[in-house]
């Protein structure tokens, strides 16, 4: 954001940002209370306790951010292991299995099935981040015990689930081979605090902690991460508001002849040959999106305020008459 400030000469402040896919009307903070500040971070402090509710599994392990448990899991196997991972997803986890040494297959999801045999660990956001691609719980359970099986593991990235927390395979761990990743950063909209969590079988999690060392996730994070998760108005008022929003976000590039190949709540994705030249035109009326170059497609995060909407609703009309659309 500061780098398209910079290059374009828009003040930061004038930007609509609608690259994250984060909650642009997270959790609301209240002050956090000063003694968090001054004093190391302690456990049974309830977040523990908070999350075993919220995510209904026991075998929780928090971590700043999912993002450190992405980084470490790979180091937790000796290098050669072959680990499948969907294409396009987040990039930061195919980078950190190469960075450990293991080899990366990029799969597209109608080939796991064939691949399986021969991976070790099989990666998997889910909802996919940027397609939003979903598999059911039963295909999901069989690849599960296919790798646990042979003394591999499934890796499920969760970040975009809890709009739809019925679909979470958190509820079923711990299990043999299967880790399971969420986060407070999207839809809390928390992203700054970074606050994640894994759920996995007791010596996964105890590896990962020696891993990533003690006080991972600061007092203050670890206070606000409690009280958001025990907010259950706040979350069941926002998984509806969120699903209108990402109807009305679908409604709005479909109108304008940008029709989404896929999306969750959070975002929508489009693919399209223009799509650099879209990104760059927006750019230009101060709006940032998600370019991604493989394919050649845009991810559309939402708009916070209904003066942000008709922003978009305007830039959108004279970027699509530019470009003779």
């Amino acid at each position: 954001m500061r780098a398209a400030a910079r290059e374009e000469g828009i003040p930061l402040e004038e930007w609509l940002d609608l690259s994250t896919g984060i909650n642009p009307n997270g959790w609301p903070v209240p002050p956090v209370p000063g003694a968090h500040w001054v004093r190391l971070p302690e456990e049974e402090d309830g977040l523990e306790a908070a999350a075993k509710h919220y995510y209904g599994s026991p075998a929780v392990l928090p971590v700043a951010g999912s993002q450190a448990a992405i980084q470490a899991l790979p180091t937790l196997l000796k290098p050669g292991r072959c680990v499948g991972v969907l294409h396009p997803s987040y990039a930061e986890h195919a980078h950190a299995w190469e960075r450990a040494g293991h080899t990366v297959r990029a799969l597209a999801p109608e080939s796991i099935e064939e691949h399986l045999p021969a991976l070790d660990v099989l990666l998997l956001v889910h909802p996919n981040n940027p397609t939003g691609a979903l598999f059911g719980p039963a295909r999901l359970q069989s690849w599960h015990q296919r790798l646990a099986d042979k003394g591999g593991w499934l890796i499920i990235d969760e970040a975009f689930m809890d709009a739809t927390p019925e679909r979470s395979l958190a509820p079923i761990c711990p299990q043999p081979g299967l880790i399971v990743l969420r986060s407070l950063g999207k839809f809390f909209g928390l992203a700054g605090a970074r606050v994640g969590f894994v759920f996995a079988e007791a010596d996964i999690r105890q590896r990962l902690a020696a891993a990533l060392g003690p006080w991972t996730v600061t007092g203050p994070s670890r206070w606000v991460a409690t009280q958001a998760l025990e907010d259950l108005d706040w979350q069941e008022q926002t998984r509806l508001s969120l699903y209108e929003a990402g109807a009305r976000l679908r409604d709005c590039l479909d109108t304008h002849g940008l029709p989404p190949d896929g999306g969750t709540s959070l975002f929508q994705w489009i693919r399209t040959d223009q799509a650099r030249e879209l990104h760059q035109a927006l750019r230009r009326q101060g709006i940032l999106t998600r370019l991604f170059t493989e394919p050649r497609s845009l991810r559309f995060g939402l708009p916070a305020n209904e003066q942000q909407w008709q922003r978009l609703e305007e830039a959108l009309t004279e970027t699509l008459r530019e470009n003779g659309a």
